[in-house]
């Protein structure tokens, strides 16, 4: 059975008619003679579409109950039974409800496209899944629907319906879309102008992308290579050096001129080996293409140009931008007798595709890349004299072993020694082997002998094959053994390549362990990354290091290595004193100290320069994403700041209003008792109304990391009266141990931490009694840091707190469960954390055994002398942070002025 087409109805916003176009198609079909039915469809409440689905046949839909409520689904069961030739079937992107035949609406239209029945369905532009976050970003507004956009994009048929955005926001006004009450929320809301246009252009940026896949496919199926200029795409060819952002920027100049169009860099790298490439240019042209809205891509071919080609006609581009040759004029004419450059031979194989040859201040100019010397000086010294040597010593050898003056024999051997110079000294030595070696055949072995006349014409010709084979066979070997260093140098330089983006993906990375590992594979004595001012002023200053830096390397003197600048910097980025200097960007450099690189190792450096600068783009990437997380938490307090001020102020206020209001009236008579309980009232909402706004200050200034604690040697006896103040008499018990260790604290923050868990286990532990229990000293095995550690613990048996609700326990504005609103607004915990933190201890929470919850408190022990948590220095004097404030009320007396509970005190009442 062939299997059932799809066609979609596509909209940019709700209301643009894409039911009323779906249904208009089925009629159409209908009066055609097509079997139609309408397996699910709603109208929305829109008179319109109700009347255009009255006259179709509708398949009634399957009723299911989901938590308490009736929802109504499509009944695939009986589209099947009924198996209509083409079925409507709205909201593709639909979720069923639970206990449904499948989760998703396309689901079910993918079994009735398996039946063989062509389904049409609609669809809006921000259901599509790789577009949600876009959306949201534009209506602020988050889609719970999606369907993935390669089963949109599998459609048979996609149909776009678009109307202004004028004209969709006319019809929402005239009620054509929702109801009244919802059109004045709607308009100012979802269907703003700005919202609609940018959703407009979403849909038809997306299709047009559907557009062009079919387009491809089209011309793959057909085997057309000519392009199809249907759209604006411009080519640009780069070779890796310096002079590709020109080009760039000349590409995205045309396209500017254009409406519409894309712009693609692409790097041609060439089998034969990448020695002209810059990894840096290139990381700074890959950042400039998607700067300017483009996209890069890397091919490799044996040739460049046809490469070059060969991908401008898979992406049917209708122009090619490639620069001049940057070889010196005579490389560049002997190229045009061989046949061209790369920009010549792109020009001769375009075909109808323009290409533009741009100049640029490199053309020319030499790709400044010097021919390595892989053999080494001494090697090629030592050749030389060998090249004078050995065939003399051949030549004696063949007047004991050959005194016939065989002249085949004498060439076989001459040859063998020029073969062996070649393998030594390389190209020159070895020519220079075979000239001196053809002298001596001719002298010694090529009648008449005794002199360099030749009679005979055929040994004349014996010895210029004998040259001729000595010279090519030189250059074979000496390829050979250039291209066998070059390989190796390559298997290094891809190894450490790799290592390098190994590290780059892994998060132990960091700049510091590139310098080293620069240090280690340049063999240097040291490396420094240092930087400048963002406009490029001011002093060099040092970043980061690895081994010996000079000290007065704090700036990398030097000329840049493009050659501008100054300091003395030559052309090869070598600085004075054996520096190796590479610009990351305009304000950062990397400086190697120790010896200078030779040139086949710049590219390498090249290399590290590149990730260098990922590396500091990515910690800035970090801080940037810490800075924002930080600012949203901020915005999150400032929210729910300002839900508790517009409720759980107001309702102390109240009180506090309606108390002094029936104090103040005129005429009214109240009793002591009555006038007490007002007072009383009075009191009570100023004391909460004094902790809520205690709690705000705190936790802004914990949230803000301004709360600077002072911290002294402190006994737990002597925050626990003060912490304890305004507790119902009874209901807290306190057993702390006589010989309780000192503990290292703000005396003012720790009562808070103690009294904001208290009332938070009074609050929730209505029925229980409150234990405040110490731990003895020596028995405690707490530790911070490494550093040994004294606990408090409060226990309590009330209900206690779920293991998964733990930690949202210590978030700000969190209450258990469905706590009234007159039980705070849910910082007790927050603000209590966030001081015991700032204190260096941990506050933690357990469940009690038998039920409830035990908080303990873990601050470290005392080293003897007072200091400040933030500065490491004694303070001026140890006096708390929250001196004077408590709770609404004064701080008691300090232990100095007033007797502290004596030990014995414990298991009795706090006062």
């Amino acid at each position: 059975m062939a299997r059932g087409t799809l066609r979609i109805f596509l909209g940019a916003a709700p209301g643009v008619g894409k039911t009323y176009e779906m249904l208009e198609e089925a009629h159409r079909l209908g009066e055609r003679g097509e079997d139609v039915a309408v397996a699910f469809a709603l109208d929305h409440g829109r008179a319109d579409t109700r009347a255009l689905m009255a006259g179709l046949e509708v398949i009634a839909p399957r009723a299911l109950s989901y938590r308490g409520a009736d929802f109504e689904e499509m009944d695939v069961d009986a589209v099947l039974a009924r198996a209509p030739e083409t079925a409507v079937v709205d909201e593709y992107a639909h979720s069923n409800v639970p206990g449904s035949r499948n989760q998703k609406r396309w689901q079910d239209v993918d079994e009735l496209l398996t039946a063989g029945i062509n389904v049409l369905s609609t669809v809006n532009i921000q259901h599509l899944a790789s577009l949600g976050d876009v959306v949201s970003a534009i209506t602020d507004v988050r889609q719970a629907e999606t369907v993935p956009d390669e089963v949109v994009r599998r459609a048979d048929q996609i149909d776009l319906v678009d109307i202004p955005p004028e004209l969709l926001r006319q019809r929402l006004s005239d009620g054509k879309i929702y109801a009244a009450d919802k059109i004045d929320a709607a308009l100012s809301n979802y269907f703003r102008l700005g919202n609609l246009s940018a959703l407009r252009e979403l849909a038809l940026l997306w299709l047009a992308d559907r557009v062009d896949e079919g387009l491809a496919k089209y011309r793959a199926e057909h085997g057309i290579q000519d392009s199809w200029p249907a759209r604006e795409r411009i080519v640009v060819g780069l070779t890796g050096g310096p002079e590709g952002e020109a080009l760039i920027r000349r590409g995205a100049r045309i396209l500017t001129r254009v409406s519409g169009g894309d712009l693609l860099a692409v790097h041609v790298r060439a089998a034969d080996g990448v020695a002209s490439e810059s990894p840096q240019a290139l990381e700074r042209q890959r950042r400039l293409v998607q700067d300017l809205g483009g996209s890069y891509h890397v091919v490799a071919g044996e040739d460049p140009a046809t490469a070059l080609l060969d991908f401008a006609r898979s992406v049917n581009a209708t122009q090619i931008v490639v620069g001049i040759s940057r070889h010196k004029n005579v490389i560049s004419l002997l190229g045009g007798l061989l046949g061209g450059g790369v920009g010549t031979r792109v020009v001769r194989g375009s075909g109808d595709i323009d290409v533009h040859m741009v100049s640029h201040p490199l053309g020319g100019q030499g790709t400044g890349v010097p021919r390595p010397r892989d053999l080494g000086r001494a090697r090629v010294a030592v050749g030389f004299i060998l090249a004078v040597l050995v065939p003399a010593v051949l030549q004696l050898l063949l007047s004991v072993v050959n005194p016939d003056h065989s002249l085949a024999t004498a060439m076989l051997v001459q040859l063998s020694g020029s073969v062996a110079v070649a393998l030594v000294g390389g190209l020159w030595p070895a020519v220079l082997a075979a000239l001196w070696s053809s002298l001596l055949v001719n002298y010694f072995s090529t009648p008449p002998l005794g002199n360099l006349t030749i009679s005979d014409a055929q040994n004349f010709l014996a010895l210029f094959v004998f040259l001729g084979v000595s010279a090519a066979v030189a250059v074979v070997v000496d390829l050979s053994a250039r291209r066998s260093k070059e390989a190796a140098r390559a298997r290094a330089e891809a190894t450490t390549l790799s290592d390098l983006t190994r590290g780059a993906a892994g998060s132990d990375d960091t700049v510091q362990a590139l310098l080293e590992q620069a240090r280690t594979v340049f063999q240097v004595r040291g490396t420094a990354l240092f930087g400048q001012a963002a406009d490029g002023e001011g002093d060099w200053r040092l970043l980061a290091s690895a081994g010996e830096v000079p000290a007065d390397g704090q700036r990398p003197d030097g000329q840049r290595q493009d050659g501008q600048g100054q300091d003395g910097q030559g052309l090869d980025g070598q600085g004075p004193d054996g520096e190796n200097i590479e610009d990351i960007d305009s304000t950062t450099r990397l400086v190697l100290y120790g010896r200078i690189l030779p040139a086949s190792d710049r590219r390498l450096l090249a290399a590290f320069g590149v990730h260098v600068a990922a590396q500091l783009e990515r910690q800035q990437l970090v801080a940037s994403r810490r800075e924002m997380m930080r600012l949203a938490e901020s915005n999150t307090m400032r929210t729910s700041i300002l839900r508790a001020v517009s409720h759980d102020l107001r309702t102390p206020l109240a009180g506090i209003k309606l108390a002094v209001g029936g104090l103040r009236q005129p005429g009214a008579r109240y009793s002591p008792q009555e006038e007490q309980e007002l007072l009383a009232t009075i009191e009570e909402c100023s004391d909460r109304l004094d902790l809520l706004v205690g709690n705000l200050l705190d936790m802004s200034r914990i949230t803000s990391d301004s709360a600077s604690p002072q911290l002294r040697p402190l006994r737990w006896y002597e925050v626990i009266p003060g912490a304890l103040h305004g507790v119902p008499p009874g209901r807290v018990r306190v057993e702390l141990p006589a010989n309780m260790p000192e503990i290292d604290a703000d005396q003012g923050m720790l009562e808070r931490v103690v009294a904001n868990i208290v009332e938070n286990a009074v609050k929730y532990a209505p029925d229980s009694d409150i234990v405040v229990a110490g731990t003895a000293g020596g028995l405690s095995q707490a530790t911070l840091a490494g550093r040994p550690a004294g606990e408090l613990r409060i226990i309590d048996h009330g209900r206690g707190v779920p293991a998964e609700r733990v930690l949202d326990m210590f978030r700000p504005f969190q209450r258990l469960d469905d706590a009234a609103q007159a039980a705070g607004v849910g910082l007790g915990l927050a603000v209590a954390k966030g001081f015991t933190e700032a204190m260096g201890g941990r506050l933690t929470a357990e469940p009690t055994p038998g039920g409830g919850l035990t908080m303990v408190i873990t601050l470290p022990l005392s080293s003897g002398e007072p200091f400040d948590a933030q500065t490491g220095q004694a303070p001026l004097e140890p006096q708390s942070a929250l001196t004077g404030r408590h709770h609404g009320r004064p701080l008691p007396p300090s232990p100095a002025s007033s007797p502290a509970p004596s030990p014995s005190a414990a298991g009795r009442d706090a006062p």
